[in-house]
């Protein structure tokens, strides 16, 4: 590999990863299977709570 070739090949990497930290996901965060499953406890039992009232 030449001298020219290791300088394009290094300064693309870096546009790379410049242009990939601007180009973040819209994508919803993970949530595990038991969190949810707590958080769908914690909601059914504000609802008992809420109707009791």
């Amino acid at each position: 590999m030449n001298r020219t070739k290791k300088i394009t090949k290094k300064h693309m990497n870096k546009l790379k990863k410049a242009n990939a930290k601007l180009n973040t996901s819209n994508k919803p965060k993970y949530i595990s299977k038991a969190e949810r499953e707590r958080l769908a406890a914690l909601e059914a039992a504000e609802a008992v709570q809420i109707k009791s009232e």
